[in-house]
Parts: structure tokens; C-alpha cells; sequence
């Protein structure tokens, strides 16, 4: 469930800082915590990390990743230096580097979450393998539990949103939700997915009230969404199966991943349009530390398989 909070905020997170420096900063916090306060819990942080030459290698790894995440805020920052005010609102609606960098730290705190409740269902994965299951899919009863538990947070936020803004009736057929921003506007209602102050000052025409939502594509699209973002915890746990003593760095890998990639689709989205030579040497590091850090940590894993 605090994993479910730490899922709310990031899009609060990708909302005020954008796809790029959002991605970076709130896994790269992600993956710190996840990937060392399980052996810590465990009481193994000592002997297998710290007293193995393996585990020392994966450690360096994790401190390339916490350097990565530094570059990454220090290239938002120039950023924020060098781009006028409506060159930021061009690339990110809502940018502001202050609030993010707040939201993104509870919300790469929480989403560590995820990684101790896999380290506290291993019990179901011993179970699940005592009665057949094969390794490789060991993990997923877990995901049954974990995967509810964000669920209840989730769901209850928007039960409470839809109760507040009046806007349950939208998941059966409704006016679009251009139009019903607009009604909650002249109620001053807010909700996470608001515009900014400035923007709600404005006069905006109501949109005619026989504007309906496209339920159809927005019910597929949400369910195409969700079983492809589920993918990533499918193979994570076939790929945990095959980390050995060293699994629990296998979190550092594929948060490094996701920040890798989401840097670059942030590039591509022109979020970092007119953000200056500065800016980009900073973001190209913080890219080259992340993909370092996940070479090493395969190599402290590789070190410490038998020969």
C-alpha cells in the first residue's frame, strides 16, 4: 500500500519535473533503497555485501547510480537556469524544479516499497515451488499480493476524488473531461490532474455539453496500458529467479533501465529543447553513470557466480 502512494506521486513527479529529470530522479531513489534495505532487513547486508568482493563490486554499482541521479539534478537545474519561463511551459506544462524535486523523493521512497514486499513474499515463492511450480515462475504469486496492495491505495484515491468532483458518472458515459474541468473550475474544485493557477485565472469556453468521452478507446488504451506496464514485474521476477545470492541487486538493474529509457523518450519528446550546452553535457553524464552503474552491478553478479 505504500508503494500504491509512492505510484500517485509519480505522476505528480513526471507532471512537475517531465519524463527525463521525473524518470531519473524518483527511480534513482527507487533503486537505491530497494536494492540495499532488503539485505539490511535481512541482516545480510554485512556478509554478502560488504564482506564479499562480489557484493563490494555491486555496491559500487549502486553508488554510480545514486552519482547518476546527482548529475540528473544538477542538468534539471541548469535547465531551469537557462529556459525562459514559457520555453519551460513549452516543453513541460507545469515545470517547477523546487515542488518536484520534493515529490520526487517521497515518491521514489514509497515505490521502494515494491522491492521489500518481494523480499517478504519469498515465503510464497518457497511455497509456490514446494508444489510444483518451476523456478523461473516462482515469483509471480507474489505479484498477486504486492500488485493489490497499490491497488487499494489507488483505488481509494479515486473513489475519494470521484466522490468529491462529482465525476463517478464518467466510467459509464459522460460529457468529455475538458467539459467537466470546466464545471469544477466554477465550483473551484481541484484534483490532481488540475491546471496550474495562471492557467485556471483564465476564461475558457465551456465545451458543449454533448461532447461525450470515448469510453470504448479509453477503456482498451487503459487496458493495454496496464497489462504492458505489468510486463515489467513478469520478467523482473523470472529475471530475480536467476540472480542468485546477489538477486536483490537485480533491482538496481532494472530501475536503472527504466530511467535510461525514460531519459531518452524525454529526449525525444523535446523536453530538453533550448535547455542549453550545459544542461545536455549533464544529462549525457547522468545517462553514461546509469548505464555504467547497471555494467557493473552485472559484473559484481557475474563475479560471484562459481567458476
Amino acid at each position: 500500500m505504500l508503494w500504491g502512494l509512492g505510484g500517485l506521486t509519480f505522476g505528480l513527479t513526471m507532471r512537475y519535473l517531465g519524463m527525463s529529470l521525473g524518470m531519473a530522479m524518483a527511480l534513482g531513489y527507487t533503486a537505491t533503497f530497494g536494492t540495499l534495505v532488503p539485505p539490511i532487513f535481512r541482516g545480510q547486508f554485512a556478509s554478502q555485501v560488504l564482506g564479499t568482493h562480489s557484493g563490494r563490486i555491486i555496491l559500487l554499482g549502486v553508488a554510480v547510480c545514486l552519482a547518476g541521479i546527482v548529475f540528473a539534478g544538477a542538468a534539471g537545474m541548469a535547465k531551469e537556469k537557462n529556459m525562459s519561463e514559457a520555453e519551460k511551459r513549452a516543453a513541460i506544462q507545469e515545470f517547477s524544479l523546487k515542488k518536484g524535486i520534493v515529490i520526487a523523493t517521497f515518491c521514489g521512497i514509497m515505490s521502494a516499497c515494491f522491492a521489500y514486499g518481494l523480499a517478504a513474499g519469498e515465503p510464497i515463492s518457497e511455497t509456490s515451488v514446494r508444489h510444483g511450480t518451476p523456478v523461473l515462475w516462482q515469483g509471480l504469486p507474489v505479484l498477486v499480493v504486492v500488485l493489490l496492495g497499490g491497488f487499494t491505495t489507488n483505488f481509494l484515491w479515486c473513489a475519494v476524488l470521484n466522490i468529491r468532483n462529482h465525476t463517478w458518472r464518467q466510467y459509464f458515459g459522460s460529457a468529455s473531461t475538458t467539459a467537466v474541468a470546466g464545471r469544477q473550475k466554477e465550483c473551484g474544485l481541484e484534483n490532481p490532474i488540475d491546471a496550474p493557477g495562471e492557467e485556471m485565472a483564465k476564461a475558457l469556453p465551456a465545451p458543449p455539453d454533448q461532447e461525450n468521452a470515448p469510453l470504448l478507446a479509453n477503456y482498451f488504451f487503459s487496458a493495454v496500458a496496464g497489462a504492458t506496464w505489468y510486463f515489467q514485474f513478469f520478467f523482473y521476477t523470472m529475471g530475480e529467479t536467476q540472480m542468485g545470492h546477489y538477486k536483490f541487486s537485480s533491482w538496481t538493474l532494472h530501475m536503472a533501465s527504466i530511467m535510461i529509457f525514460g531519459s531518452l523518450w524525454g529526449i525525444t519528446l523535446k523536453e530538453w529543447k533550448g535547455a542549453g550546452t550545459r544542461a545536455g553535457i549533464l544529462l549525457a553524464a547522468a545517462l553514461t553513470l546509469l548505464i555504467g552503474s547497471t555494467m557493473i552491478v552485472g559484473y559484481g553478479n557475474y563475479a560471484g557466480l562459481p567458476h
